[in-house]
């Protein structure tokens, strides 16, 4: 059970953990590795890669169930494909074929295996804003695996695993457990500092080659910047958050920028090389944006689940984040947190002595209360850790039973929240869970006299819409809207 006192991130550290067999990341929000395989597989992509480095199809599958599969999106297909053919022609020597592939995630990340396999997330796809963008991380990505960074970081990887196993056989505190295996896996997964930086190198040359504008690198992690800045600002993180964000992993945002300007300004003057804008954009038109509907949605303070065919909403001034089988919630003070999930009941156990067996280590279960919540059978109870006050609720929909827990620190009773929260939780009719569809990526012509405000009214439902909005179309806070053009919203 994952401590209340690191509620704010719980999401991030159980992605961390997941993913312990992925291979570097570079661009996102998480880091994973991916160690070589030493069998073979058949299908060679890129030729000169070794049969030791090569990643096995069993590999490729596990990486697919750590970032929610494949996404199936035509027509971003296609334009990365063609970005990767005119990367390989411009790149230096035969550096082979490269497969990519979408992953239906929507956090920011990008990855290349040693097998020249490349992968990136819709989530990334959606923060680019032109070709040049997009073709910067691809470049960056590719690089990694010819200048044969990946190889190294996978053997490095192997040369690790004994450091891992002592760690889950020695630690015994599963919250401190987690923590410690999170951190070091981080510090394992990264490229270091001088193989980011001179990937960076070679991509902003690559994708120059390509002819595509090379300033686009330096566009597009500036907004990777904001996009964490957009992040940090809406949870109350503390150090071990910021330290598990990847840009905190490598080298500083300001000084890669600062790194890929100065290279791209050794080939040309800004304004050479396509962007490409209308192209990029009209292949990610319809993207889905978000959450999953199968795992689960956030819009506002409500929380829907098509599959499970349930929904709740938060107490007010709660902010929601959908993991892949939980929720955490964290109040705007930070003083109070809330996590959902859900688990099947013993074979004779009753919803009763479930509760009163107790589901927090080191928390004392009392007041256990039989009630109904949305029609069906449901226990709520109270307890009392060193540091919180807990509300508790189990509501049983057939052989499933879902379990809130809310926290308050120091001694105040969160109970006025707990009756907010299950008085809201309902079970959604195949109508209401059908209706349930995912955020996309819209395209909006700006208007004579639009405003960045006037935009995000469009997007009622995202958190903190004007920031989004800027993030999302590369705008600086004092940037005026061009009528004519077209901006990337948020809507169903």
């Amino acid at each position: 059970m994952l401590e209340f006192c690191r509620a704010s991130h719980g999401k991030r550290l159980a992605a961390v953990a997941l993913p312990a067999l992925l291979l570097a990341g570079c661009f996102g929000e998480q880091s994973a590795l991916l160690p070589s395989s030493t069998g073979s597989t058949s299908g060679e992509i890129a030729p000169r890669i070794s049969p030791i480095q090569r990643a096995s199809d069993q590999e490729h599958q596990r990486l697919l169930a750590a970032f929610g599969g494949e996404y199936r999106a035509p027509r971003a297909r296609a334009a990365l494909d063609e970005v990767v053919q005119k990367l390989a022609k411009a790149g230096d020597g035969q550096i082979g074929q490269y497969e990519i592939t979408i992953l239906n995630s929507p956090v920011v990340n990008a990855f290349a295996l040693p097998n020249g396999r490349l992968y990136v997330t819709r989530g990334l796809l959606a923060l680019a804003n032109d070709t040049s963008e997009v073709a910067s991380v691809l470049a960056h990505e590719i690089a990694h695996v010819t200048a044969r960074h990946a190889v190294e970081r996978a053997e490095k990887e192997a040369e690790s695993a004994v450091v891992s196993e002592v760690v889950s056989q020695v630690l015994k505190d599963p919250a401190r457990g987690a923590a410690v295996q999170a951190g070091s896996k981080l510090s394992l997964a990264r490229f270091s500092r001088q193989q980011e930086l001179t990937a960076d190198q070679i991509s902003v040359r690559n994708i120059a080659r390509a002819s595509y504008d090379p300033y686009g690198a330096g566009r597009f992690l500036a907004t990777l910047g904001r996009n964490t800045a957009y992040r940090n600002s809406g949870q109350n993180q503390s150090a071990d958050d910021k330290r598990l964000d990847i840009l905190s992993s490598h080298p500083q945002t300001p000084e890669r920028i600062a790194a890929v300007t100065a290279a791209a300004r050794q080939i040309g003057a800004p304004g050479i090389g396509e962007r490409d804008a209308g192209h990029w954009l009209a292949a990610i038109e319809g993207l889905a944006f978000g959450d999953d509907p199968r795992d689960g949605v956030v819009r506002g303070r409500r929380y829907l689940n098509s599959t499970l065919r349930i929904g709740f909403t938060a107490p007010e001034g709660f902010s929601l984040e959908a993991a892949q089988d939980m929720v955490i919630g964290v109040s705007a003070s930070g003083s109070q947190a809330l996590r959902f999930d859900s688990v099947t009941l013993k074979s004779g156990q009753t919803l009763e002595s479930y509760v009163a067996a107790g589901w927090i280590e080191g928390v004392e279960t009392t007041g256990i209360e039989p009630i109904q919540i949305a029609g069906q059978p449901a226990v709520i109870a109270h307890g009392k850790g060193t540091d919180w006050m807990f509300r508790l609720a189990a509501v049983q929909v057939g052989d499933r039973v879902y379990r809130f827990i809310l926290a308050a620190r120091g001694a105040n009773d969160p109970e006025r929240a707990m009756r907010s929260l299950i008085d809201s939780f309902r079970t959604l009719t195949p109508a209401e869970a059908q209706s349930v569809r995912p955020m996309q990526i819209r395209l909006i012509a700006a208007e004579a006299g639009d405003t960045v405000a006037s935009m995000a009214q469009r997007m009622p439902e995202q958190d903190r819409p004007e920031e989004l909005f800027r993030l999302l179309n590369g705008l600086d806070r004092d940037t005026a809207l061009d009528p004519g053009r077209r901006y990337k919203i948020i809507a169903e």
